[in-house]
């Protein structure tokens, strides 16, 4: 894949908004085919969990975007190059594009807003550029595939270095579903530093989007295993749409069977005094 080495940028007196001078979402590709798709199940899965169990109480559903295997595209000056996040979520910006379109693509100098939050899946052979300075021994994923030939990370930044750099992002996750290992770094000042991850349930907590996120033992989509997912400062994991209608439905039950239940106690009490509530 070739790269242009770099984008003048025109200027104007008065300057002209990005929107005119810019390419759009609808210039860009949406897709490079020499990239390798989705490595397994789990990266189509998990971001849907992510996405669905989302709830931030301090912005409304079309204040924000979560994306899952979408261009970024972050550098103004080389357009094309672009980074594709497992799972990210950007606050202060609509629902959808102009606020009736679908995305494509997630443009930042269209857009105005970098990326909050970043979510990478570990998978054999991205561990190194997912953690780039702080890729560890124990992070390795292991595997029986062929490797490929070797890819020159240099040819542009790596992933750290566009999501500390160039874009900011304040929350930068990588979780590994084999190891079940979570590693949380947090932007401060200039850089990242790796925060602390509580123990028991494995979670962080994102005190600017006052929600915090763990990992949840149990089954999505028929499929046990160990699960990214949001919860509350209680500890409380924040349920999906489904999960919702399944709850209030139980509860509707419930409520109908207490209902039942004291009706069928006041008959009995009745019987005892000798009435016959069906003549009542």
């Amino acid at each position: 894949m070739t790269y242009p080495t770099g984008h003048s940028v025109a200027q104007t007196n008065p300057p002209r908004s990005p929107r005119e001078t810019l390419p759009t979402m609808y210039d860009l590709p949406s897709e490079f085919p020499e990239e390798p798709g989705l490595p397994d199940e789990f990266h189509d899965l998990q971001p849907q969990l992510l996405s669905r169990t989302l709830a931030l109480s301090d912005y409304s559903r079309d204040q924000w975007f979560t994306g899952s295997d979408l261009n970024l595209y972050y550098d103004v000056h080389h357009p094309l190059w672009h980074k594709r996040p497992d799972w990210f979520l950007a606050v202060g910006v609509p629902r959808l594009y102009d606020g009736y379109d679908l995305r494509r693509s997630y443009v930042v100098w269209q857009e105005g807003v970098a990326p909050a939050v970043v979510v990478e899946f570990l998978s054999p052979r991205t561990e190194q550029e997912d953690l780039g300075r702080f890729y560890q021994e124990e992070d390795q994923v292991e595997s029986e595939e062929v490797s490929p030939e070797p890819v020159d990370l240099n040819q542009i930044p790596g992933k750290l270095d566009v999501y500390e750099t160039y874009l900011r992002v304040a929350h930068y996750v990588v979780y590994s579903r084999y190891t079940q290992r979570l590693r949380y770094f947090k932007l401060i000042g200039r850089q990242y530093e790796e925060q602390r991850v509580n123990p028991s349930p494995l979670s962080i907590w994102l005190s600017d989007l006052n929600i915090g996120l763990g990992v949840w033992e149990g089954e999505f989509e028929g499929i046990p295993g160990h699960w990214l997912r949001w919860c509350n400062a209680q500890g409380n994991w924040l349920l999906t749409d489904t999960e919702q209608e399944y709850q209030a439905k139980r509860q509707a039950q419930l409520q109908t069977q207490d209902v039942q239940q004291r009706a069928d106690r006041l008959a009995q009490r009745l019987r005892e005094l000798g009435v016959d509530p069906d003549e009542i």
